[in-house]
């Protein structure tokens, strides 16, 4: 049997010697594919191994291949580098391998996931006595809070949903953007509610839902159980929808107003940009990822209930075999759909505790500044043309026409300096900008325009 000690100070030293590394290593890696699985694969042994040789193996291998998505210049989709203090919490939350299910299963997990709910409650401006859930990222968000939506909506109507599903429900109407994210519809499909039950509406120049048109949607139809999905921050240009007018008019509807805040919500948490999401309080659910601007270790999101009994309908159960646990501590479990979950309330915190309410506004805005760095830099090069207002950390920028952009998208990935992915916008391929990781500096833009400039000379 390998010595633990042993096993895991050298495991430290390995993770410690990459995260320090991270800044100057490739960020697209030169993998090769068969070499990995030539290493790896095969036929399970009939016999184990040592657990140091393991893990050796191990990173041995899978090293050459990783895509430096932690370091400063991964831009390709909104995600962080986790802090210092999360790498070292998630550290110490495998090592402790709580149960994080209820006080019973774990009295110290339990706490601190809801001294961390209290925490973000407060750094988001969302209502103190809101329901709250760790969850894996905002698909599984989305989905809670659209549980709890289906449960108060169809309640009003009469309809027990949780007792007889949805076969003879009255139907739901869901009232979102043409640009809203992808995970609206698969959580809406996972409901049983269908994603034919959108209605669309339109969105201004830069994504964020026409005001006017959303009041019309909803006027057009008011009798019908409505769920209105709000967006806070555009996936392609970060633009916010408006929240005053959204959570207005559904209220003199009775509509459950939902806010997908993916990345955009964390707005909340700076003066500077907390006119974004302006109205947020009255809005009945929000979703939030961890693992975005928080900079959290994967796998990390946050959903938030205006509606604590709706929120605890759509998700709780009981066994005769579950111990619920003495003392005035929630249940975690309540509020999301595992029970047999990670201790995520450990992380959460030590991140929060390293940034404060300060750093975290502090995080914020660098990120937004540096995206406007990239605009700026970027419009100066012939050739280059942003595409959006850059309001938040999102910039899109094309290169003429969208072959050359796809090119350059390419060549900027094979170049190794940074990592930016394609999306297409308005009917434009574009190249997508997303800085959200606490380590990039403004040397790490300026060097990264210059390997665009650098790889866009080379295919004039």
């Amino acid at each position: 049997m390998s010595n633990l000690r042993e096993l895991l100070t050298r495991t430290a030293d390995r993770v410690a010697d990459y995260r320090e590394s991270i800044a100057e290593r490739r960020v697209a890696p030169v993998a090769d594919v068969q070499r990995l699985r030539a290493e790896l694969g095969g036929p399970l042994p009939a016999e184990g191994a040592d657990a140091g040789t393991v893990l050796d193996e191990l990173a041995a291998a899978v090293e050459p291949a990783l895509m430096s998505s932690a370091g400063p210049r991964f831009f390709g989709f909104v995600v962080g580098g986790s802090l210092d203090a999360a790498v070292g919490a998630d550290i110490l939350t495998t090592g402790w391998d709580q149960l994080a299910f209820n006080v019973a299963s774990s009295p110290a997990a339990a706490l601190v996931e809801e001294i961390a709910g209290a925490w973000l409650r407060e750094s988001l401006g969302l209502p103190p006595d809101a329901s709250f859930g760790i969850v894996t990222g905002t698909q599984a968000g989305n989905t809670v809070g659209l549980a709890a939506a289906r449960h108060r909506v169809l309640e009003r109507a009469g309809w027990d949903v949780e007792r007889r599903g949805l076969h003879g429900a009255p139907r739901i109407r869901v009232v979102a953007g043409e640009e809203r994210h992808a995970t609206i519809d698969r959580s809406l499909r996972l409901l049983g509610i269908g994603a034919d039950a959108v209605e669309s509406v339109a969105t201004g120049p830069n994504g964020a839902v026409d005001p006017d048109a959303l009041v019309r949607t909803l006027e057009a139809d008011p009798d019908e159980p409505t769920i209105v999905c709000a967006q806070a921050g555009n996936v392609n240009t970060g633009a916010f929808d408006d929240l005053l007018v959204a959570c207005e008019a559904a209220r003199r509807r009775g509509a459950w107003v939902h806010v997908d805040g993916a990345f955009g919500l964390w707005a909340a948490a700076s003066p500077a940009f907390e006119h974004l999401v302006a109205g947020r309080e009255a809005a009945d659910s929000w979703v939030v990822d961890g693992h975005k601007w928080l900079n959290l270790p994967y796998d990390s999101g946050f959903v938030f209930c205006a509606d604590p009994d709706a929120h605890a309908a759509s998700m709780s159960y009981t066994a005769a075999y579950l111990v619920q646990g003495e003392g005035p501590v929630r249940a975690p479990a309540d509020y999301v759909p595992e029970s047999s979950r990670r201790a995520r309330g450990f992380v959460t915190w030590a991140a929060l505790r390293e940034l404060g309410r300060d750093g975290l506004a502090t995080l914020v805005e660098r990120c937004c500044a540096l995206a406007r760095r990239f605009a700026e830099q970027l419009e100066a090069i012939d050739g280059a043309t942003i595409a959006n207002d850059v309001v938040l950390n999102q910039v899109l920028v094309g290169f003429g026409d969208d072959g050359r952009t796809e090119r350059v998208i390419e060549g900027i990935q094979r170049d190794g300096t940074c990592w930016m992915g394609g999306t297409t916008w308005h009917e434009r391929r574009l190249m997508r900008i997303a800085v959200s990781n606490w380590t990039t500096t403004e040397a790490d833009v300026d060097r990264s325009v210059e390997a665009i400039r650098r790889v866009l000379a080379s295919q004039s």
